[in-house]
């Protein structure tokens, strides 16, 4: 199947798309101002849609997993990226500041308790947030695990996922010198941040085109490269945070304070054959967490566009709406 018609077939499982009736810049202080948005019913259930990379964005598409007559949707764009300002800024980013920042949207919409939704990036900041935050969490819905560890971030950039896609990790390895390549996350970082626009563009655009490449379970391999300034964002942001582990204390952080968020009720969402988070995380995860359910998706990799994906994450949403 030709990734058109495979695209095709995930946008018959969403809601038809819908406007924002909110949308707003709010002033977060650290010289940061954020996004936001609110769609579907003011008086719906609340749930906070947290977008991945770090970097990535929010998008219209975004919204359309949710019944508009059912749900209260909240986007935003994280510190850097999409519409926040300032644009591209790794000042005062981390992911604790994420977390002030999702709190200070909830106070001020006077929402008392929501629903996080995240994939990817999206869900560590998801159980991040909710480890600090449990009281002010009613469920928690995740797509493609991602606990910030070192184990994971070596699979993606220290090999890995290389083994299954050799070609393509050539592409992304041979640009840096060989005695560097035992670190490529300090390799691009010595790039991505030499001060010269070109080179932080060229180096960006690789950075995203390796892990864009193998979002989707049928990828051909492309370059999948995207605009140059987008790209040397997105990749300028996933690397600090990446360069940092996240901001965490200690390796193993969020499944270690799993019993925050033990009776919470959620689920996990995760392609068979992703190969940017792959499901032994969602498994332990799972494992861990005693209210959690995991939804194992066959023939799926990692993006929110995948079918499978789609249509559980519908399915488990919808689930909720109805009591």
């Amino acid at each position: 199947m030709d990734k058109f018609s495979d695209q095709k077939r995930a946008v018959q499982y969403l809601y038809p798309p819908i406007d924002p009736f909110d949308q707003r810049m709010m002033d977060v202080g650290d010289g940061h101002t954020v996004y936001f948005e609110q769609c579907g019913n003011p008086r719906g259930i609340p749930v906070i849609v947290l977008h991945g990379g770090p970097g990535g964005g929010c998008s219209p598409s975004m919204r359309r997993y949710f019944n508009p007559d059912k749900y209260r949707v909240i986007l935003f764009d994280q510190r850097g990226c999409g519409r926040s300002k300032p644009f591209a800024s790794v000042t005062n980013n981390t992911t604790w500041d994420l977390v002030r920042d999702i709190e200070r949207i909830r106070q001020e919409l006077g929402i008392d308790s929501w629903i996080a939704f995240g994939g990817s990036w999206g869900a560590t900041l998801a159980l991040i947030y909710a480890e600090t935050h449990p009281e002010h969490v009613r469920n928690i819905i995740l797509r493609g695990v991602f606990m910030m560890t070192q184990a994971e971030l070596d699979w993606f950039y220290g090999g890995g996922a290389g083994k299954f896609w050799p070609e393509l990790w050539a592409r992304f390895s041979d640009l840096i010198p060989e005695n560097e390549r035992g670190d490529m996350i300090a390799a691009y970082h010595k790039r991505l941040f030499c001060g010269d626009r070109m080179t932080e563009v060229k180096y960006g655009r690789a950075w995203a085109a390796w892990e864009n490449a193998l979002a989707s379970i049928h990828s051909s391999g492309g370059s999948h490269e995207g605009p140059g300034e987008y790209s040397r964002t997105f990749a300028r942001l996933e690397n600090h945070y990446f360069m940092n582990a996240g901001f965490l204390e200690f390796d193993g952080q969020i499944l270690a304070n799993v019993d925050r968020i033990a009776h919470i009720p959620g689920v996990i969402v995760q392609g068979r054959y992703d190969m940017i988070c792959p499901p032994t995380s969602a498994y332990h995860l799972a494992q861990a967490w005693p209210n959690a359910e995991l939804k194992m998706v066959r023939n799926a990799g990692h993006a929110l566009s995948e079918p499978g994906i789609s249509a559980e994450l519908v399915r488990v949403m919808d689930r909720i709406a109805a009591g």
